[in-house]
């Protein structure tokens, strides 16, 4: 290959590469589906590489004459160990779209046309794109979800924009399809703010379809609500049901999949600092099924969020309370500290100090000083980390320095670093 010389034509502005699928801009300039595409959609430019002209909302013209004459010049170059490449597939068009759309609203045809527009949406972010752009489709893909996840026996006629609904097991399969397509259109912050505020009753749809769905589907439902929460404004955060909880802790109790653990992660930090969301937190049990996933799980970014949620819910004396009585609690806490990273060493001690400052029992100390805790906090007064960290931790010490400070648990050497009182 490298002692042929390519036609200058024959390669892209951009990646300087042959052109395989070539296509022509509204500026006269001829690139590579892939690479153009990859500039326009994954890059986000709006202009031309070359000319820098503004391009508007417009379909890629394919180059038939130019594709031929290089794959001519690639069977010409054979014996160059170069490869004909085939004739690429046309890329869909907003025609097929909508006709893929216009199905989805008939029940024997509902189920294919979604798992066809599903394949569309996965097969590359230009097509990506195209749905998302076209009229109707998150407005079509919400009614299927809303009337479908309502429909819990028969056939009903239609539901909300006359779809019709057919019987439970095609309206539940169709329902999942929709919902994955929704999440895998990867939604602008408009869209996802529109679903939020113009679709009051969304985020209760998918409590819904988290209560009685597939571990897949459940992952998809809590990716999704992920990606809304995080353009809600906080005032509306704070009016977020119990239930919904409940069903975020069900995902991370059962593991549904490693993506739907840091989303419902991700969803209860966003959560509870608002209103009483820590003690909806706390109440759906969500405390012991975060310290079974500290006990288990070794990925710095996953302890970091369990230990931020954690360090949430123990904001209110439930949360506390449910950490204190965990066989484990404190323990596992006190473990993270200066074995993940910085990050997780701050979060664990702000953990021990809110029990340390507003549920102090005797037994609770004796069990910080027994199990190593306070070992621990003077460890991190010697150790290099964050000031934070050692402030906090100097705080819990010198609170409870008459308990801790004449304790034959503590060795010499970490008495030397115990705080004045």
């Amino acid at each position: 290959m490298a002692e042929v010389e390519i036609p200058s034509y024959f390669l892209c502005p951009i990646s300087l590469q042959i052109m395989r699928d070539p296509v022509t801009l509204p500026t006269g300039i001829t690139y590579d589906r892939d690479s153009i595409e990859r500039w326009m959609f994954s890059g986000k430019h709006n202009t031309c590489p070359v000319t820098k002209h503004h391009l508007p909302d417009c379909e890629l013209t394919p180059n038939h004459t130019l594709r031929r004459l290089i794959q001519a010049w690639c069977v010409l170059n054979s014996s160059n160990d170069i490869e004909r490449f085939p004739t690429p597939k046309p890329p869909i068009g907003k025609a097929r779209i909508a006709e893929l759309l216009d199905d989805a609203r008939l029940p024997h045809l509902q189920l294919g046309s979604l798992r066809k527009l599903k394949e569309v949406v996965s097969e590359s972010e230009r097509n990506r794109r195209c749905v998302e752009a076209t009229p109707g489709v998150v407005h079509t893909l919400l009614s299927i979800i809303h009337n479908n996840n309502n429909n819990s026996s028969g056939t009903t006629t239609s539901g909300e924009e006359g779809i019709p609904i057919a019987d439970d097991v095609e309206s539940t399969n169709a329902r999942d399809e929709a919902l994955s397509i929704l999440y895998l259109l990867q939604l602008s912050e408009q869209h996802l703010l529109d679903l939020a505020v113009g679709n009051g009753d969304f985020i209760e749809s998918l409590t819904s379809i988290l209560q009685r769905s597939n571990h897949q589907t459940r992952a998809y439902a809590t990716l999704l609500l992920k990606s809304m929460l995080g353009v809600i404004a906080p005032a509306r955060l704070a009016g977020v049901r119990e239930e919904l909880f409940e069903e975020v802790v069900g995902v991370l109790r059962d593991r549904v999949s490693h993506k739907a653990t840091k989303a419902a992660l991700q969803v209860l930090a966003w959560l509870c600092p608002w209103g009483r969301n820590r003690i909806k937190a706390a109440n759906a049990g969500a405390v012991p099924v975060l310290v079974e996933l500290l006990l288990d799980v070794l990925e710095r970014r996953v302890c970091e969020l369990v230990l931020v949620v954690l360090d949430r819910v123990c904001g209110c004396a439930e949360g506390r309370a449910e950490l204190a009585g965990h066989a484990a609690g404190i323990a596992i806490v006190s473990k993270k500290i200066l074995r993940v990273s910085e990050a997780a060493s701050e979060r664990a001690v702000k953990i021990l100090n809110s029990v340390a400052r507003f549920s102090a029992t005797k037994a609770v100390l004796q069990e910080m000083l027994q199990i190593g805790v306070v070992s621990k906090l003077c460890l991190v007064l010697q150790a290099d980390c964050g000031m934070k960290t050692k402030e906090k931790a100097r705080e819990i010490l010198r609170l409870h320095s008459r308990f801790w400070k004449k304790s034959p648990c503590l060795s010499p050497q970490l008495l030397i670093s115990y705080p004045s009182s």
